[in-house]
């Protein structure tokens, strides 16, 4: 009896049929199974529906005869279907459900995951009696054993972070970064029916989205995948440094290489993607700073994201150190960009809206904040960024939002919350410009949202940032404020309405 593969619909690029000890067998037959059940659950943004769904369907027209692709409700009626009682194999999944799943069936066989850089046996051995799991600690460990931007066993520049060169605000007056464009695919016949079927579900079947699905703009195929890596390799990343922490409310991509979704649909290898840009370092085509930031973003905080997600354990999603309760409002569920009058918030939920993608700075500090300084349930956050962007995933996003954004893990990721008064957003991009409200107002009717909410936020938590010695000075800001019943009573008004 033939052992079957099974493909899951990120794990899209040749690497995952690659054969071997740890591979399938050789020439396996490859099922896919398409479940409707998972746009059931959730409600997903229609552009990453779109996404994910032409991503399996152009690999399934790669695969040809090889693969059997078959549309059910569910896995399991689909893997019935299609194999009926054969064995299968399958590499590790990417969330706990789905390896919940794989588990609960007869016959499969889980292979080492793929399309990550360390192996989970590795770092489980870093890891071990580590009082705190430093991203940075982890970072330069991996760099080392990968030998990846390194000169001998000293980092490539002589520093293993170059921070400082890349975190510059925006030109001035200028409306946008004004490099060249990012590659961006055509839609195909394979679009056209993924689009149809989605109206269809929607229509017939009771399935909702949310946000818009405007034409496909990022990769679904390995060959759109690679044709983005090379121009970002060759056109933008010599300029993705220094700015990487910018905002520009006409210019929402800047220098960004819009590979996230490839990556995590599994179309890009990580290795290929950091080895093209030391590659393009080691040419001398684009400066040290602007590789290792973008090093730093594939080898350094994606892979401590994937590994934290599966190290810290199923009860990491529960935790709240800040008691966080209120519930997510209807407008921000619903990218509600119009209602909103803050152009900051407003700016970068419509590009939520329009293409379920933001880059790292406004997810963190323009919707993290707001949502962080409001008290949001973190976990009705951590769904609305699962659900409302393309290259979301639980693996992805529980760590990114329950420790870096929410602050819910108590500091098992990070030293700090992250969130910042409007002086932040001013200084890092031109999102304040012909705003209602004012960066510097903490009170009355220009009160900025992003001030009032900060001052509020650190009297909220006074004890606990006191006590931090990265936020301790902010106590004391607070201290020296001779309106802070002011500034909480402009909070209170503030509370539950657009900003």
């Amino acid at each position: 009896m033939a052992v079957w593969h099974w493909l899951f619909g990120d794990q899209l690029g040749p690497h995952f049929l690659r054969t071997g000890e740890t591979g399938p067998a050789k020439d396996a037959p490859v099922v896919m199974v398409e479940a409707r059940s998972v746009f059931r659950r959730r409600r997903f943004h229609r552009a990453k529906a779109h996404l994910l769904l032409s991503a399996m369907r152009h690999r399934a027209a790669e695969l040809g005869d090889r693969v059997h692709y078959v549309r059910a409700e569910t896995y399991r009626e689909g893997l019935r279907r299609a194999v009926g009682d054969a064995p299968l194999t399958v590499h590790h999944p990417t969330s706990r459900a789905a390896h919940g799943l794989v588990g609960s069936l007869p016959k499969v066989r889980v292979l080492p995951a793929r399309g990550f850089l360390v192996p989970a046996e590795a770092f489980r051995s870093w890891a071990g009696g580590r009082e705190r799991l430093r991203h940075e600690d982890f970072y330069r460990w991996t760099r080392q054993e990968l030998g990846l931007l390194m000169d001998g066993d000293e980092p490539a520049g002589g520093r293993w972070n170059h921070d400082p060169a890349n975190r510059e605000p925006p030109p001035k007056r200028a409306a946008a970064l004004g490099v060249p464009a990012p590659y961006r695919p055509r839609e195909d016949d394979i679009d056209e029916q993924v689009r149809a079927d989605l109206d269809r579900w929607q229509r017939d079947e009771g399935i909702d989205f949310v946000g818009r699905d405007g034409p496909r703009t990022l990769p679904a195929s390995r060959r759109e995948a690679l044709a983005a890596l090379r121009r970002f390799t060759e056109h933008r990343l010599a300029t993705f440094g220094p700015h990487e922490d910018a905002m520009l409310a006409g210019d929402a991509v800047m220098s960004h290489s819009l590979l996230s979704s490839a990556l995590n649909l599994g179309l890009l290898d990580p290795a290929e993607v950091v080895g093209a840009a030391e590659d393009a370092w080691r040419a001398g085509r684009v400066p040290v700073h602007s590789a290792e930031g973008f090093v730093r973003q594939i080898a350094g905080w994606r892979e401590y994201v994937w590994h934290t997600y599966w190290y810290f354990g199923e009860d990491y999603r529960h935790r709240n150190a800040l008691g966080h309760r209120a519930p997510l409002p209807d407008w921000f569920l619903e990218l509600d960009a119009d209602a909103v009058t803050a152009r900051c918030l407003s700016t970068v939920l419509a590009q939520v809206r329009d293409t379920g993608w933001t880059h790292h700075i406004p997810r963190l500090m323009i919707l993290g904040s707001h949502a962080l300084q409001q008290g949001w349930d973190p976990r009705a956050v951590t769904d609305w960024f699962h659900r409302c962007f393309v290259d979301g995933y639980d693996w992805v996003m529980l760590p990114n939002v329950i420790g870096m954004s929410q602050y819910a893990d108590g500091g098992m990721m990070t030293t700090k919350p992250y969130t910042s008064a409007g002086a932040y957003i001013h200084r890092m991009s031109d999102l304040c410009d012909g705003c209602a409200y004012r960066p510097g107002v903490r009170t009355g009717d220009q009160a900025c949202p992003y001030t009032t909410g900060y001052w509020s936020f650190v009297h909220r938590h006074r004890t606990r940032l006191a006590a931090n010695p990265r936020t301790a000075r902010a106590v004391q800001g607070l201290d020296r404020l001779h309106d802070i019943q002011e500034v909480l009573h402009t909070g209170r008004r503030q509370d539950g309405n657009p900003p």
